[in-house]
């Protein structure tokens, strides 16, 4: 049963947060990444994101303690009523490095699946289908190279959680802050190695790459 749910978009510090939670005791943690390395649950969300099929949540995050990325900042709101005790954590970063570091990795794997279309019903094809249902075509309205409008939809999007999750149940947290904050929200105590900072946006291309078939989105 999920303990802690993320709302913060990708490319605000998620997988650091998911190896954090995992060394607080909060794994096994969700991440996108779980979804486009497995056939099994990609299926599962294209069934949810692209024909409207109503989940079971207890399933979809069965024998996972915390989920982070992707899926969970669009639906945190079906989430948090399907897990009502669930603490939620927004993460923020600046907007203009968010969608310089989003427009540089995750953006890219959409582009260029755009201008050469994978092959029909492979992984990169699936995976495409799904995020852009999800994010590009779905949160972004099929504009986030529009700088301007995607910071915007950003921006509301962070209001939106603010607005919409008890605020003794919600911590608004940049990775930079390190463990304090987010221990003390969690009730543990600090670790003694360093808070992990991961996924660059260099290994993020990489990521994508492998993805993509092997070309590094660039």
């Amino acid at each position: 049963m999920l303990k802690l749910i993320n709302a913060g978009l990708g490319r605000t510090g998620t997988t650091s947060l998911q190896v954090a939670l995992e060394r607080l005791g909060f794994g096994p943690c969700y991440h996108m990444f779980d979804i486009v390395g497995s056939k099994e649950r990609l299926e599962q969300w294209e069934k949810i994101v692209c024909d409207g099929q109503r989940p079971d949540w207890g399933a979809v995050f069965d024998g996972y303690a915390s989920v982070v990325d992707g899926p969970s900042a669009i639906y945190y709101r079906q989430l948090m009523a399907a897990f009502p005790e669930a603490k939620v954590i927004l993460t923020v970063r600046d907007a203009e490095r968010w969608y310089q570091s989003t427009y540089d990795t995750l953006y890219q794997f959409a582009r260029n699946s755009e201008i050469k279309p994978p092959e029909a019903n492979s992984m990169q094809a699936r995976v495409y289908r799904f995020t852009s249902t999800m994010i590009w075509h779905g949160l972004f309205g099929g504009r986030f190279a529009d700088k301007e409008y995607a910071i915007e939809v950003f921006r509301n999007h962070n209001q939106e959680v603010v607005r919409s999750v008890d605020p003794g149940n919600l911590l608004v947290y940049d990775v930079k802050q390190g463990w304090e904050p987010l221990c003390a929200f969690l009730g543990v105590d600090l670790p003694s190695e360093d808070f992990p900072h991961v996924n660059t946006t260099e290994s993020m291309r990489d990521t994508l790459g492998r993805v993509g078939g092997g070309a590094r989105a660039a």
